[in-house]
């Protein structure tokens, strides 16, 4: 069973709640769908709500998490033989613990994949590779999924749920599922920063120029990109 998950929140700290929650699940010939709003007591940010537009009259009479349709599926099929896949897992698979729910079966993470597989992406945002692969012109193929209206809104779980799927499928075409889970835990050899001042160069070149700003980055960003912070320590070391 593949399990496509997306979730939105209250923000980005570790007390921050989910707001939103939705799945694809693809189960043989059978794709079910499931999205819902979720009520974890912490008040939506009026920046949060302006990103995924969940403002706190929506969710006021919504159930927690743990009494929710989504919750008990999720618990129920929390096996080895399940995958679950998302766009930069590890924040969903974060959430998710922080919920009650330690995922014990294989998981791909698109973004990773992404990186490894399209390296001349200048982003990796799913918004950004929607436009960038073109997976928008395939999304009126969900208008026959039952409950799905088209258009799906970018930033709600459920419209984001639906272009990991598109990704997925991309991505399928490059490598089987099995070498998505193995790259899934594969660091990935960033060429350029994203961000920043330097957004757009290439990091090789600003550890010969800049050193201190990357040695900057490491220690004063917590919660620096894992594959960035891998991709920084190489050039810095190859220029040691």
């Amino acid at each position: 069973m593949l399990i496509f998950l997306d979730l939105e929140t209250t923000g980005l700290e570790r007390t921050d709640k989910v707001v939103s929650i939705a799945l694809i699940v693809v189960d043989g010939m059978q794709t079910k769908v499931f999205s819902q709003l979720l009520n974890e007591g912490k008040k939506i940010p009026p920046k949060a709500s302006s990103i995924h537009h969940i403002t706190n009259e929506m969710i006021e009479k919504k159930p927690q998490f743990k009494e929710s349709e989504i919750y008990s599926f999720l618990q129920h099929n929390n096996t080895q033989e399940n995958t679950l896949i998302a766009h930069n897992v590890n924040f969903d698979l974060q959430m998710l613990s922080r919920a009650g729910i330690e995922w014990r079966g294989d998981v791909v993470d698109t973004l990773r994949v992404t990186k490894h597989l399209i390296p001349e992406c200048e982003y990796f945002s799913l918004q950004y590779l929607r436009y960038e692969l073109k997976l928008y012109k395939k999304e009126f193929t969900l208008a026959g999924l039952k409950g799905v209206q088209i258009p799906l809104q970018a930033h709600s779980a459920l419209g984001d749920c639906f272009v990991v799927k598109l990704l997925y499928e991309y991505l399928l075409q490059m490598v089987p599922l099995g070498k998505m889970k193995e790259l899934t835990f594969e660091n990935v050899l960033l060429e350029k920063l994203e961000f920043g001042k330097y957004a757009g160069k290439y990091i090789e070149e600003i550890a010969i120029n800049d050193r201190g700003y990357l040695e900057w980055m490491l220690h004063s960003i917590m919660d620096l990109d894992e594959d960035l912070r891998y991709s920084i320590t190489y050039y810095l070391q190859g220029q040691s």
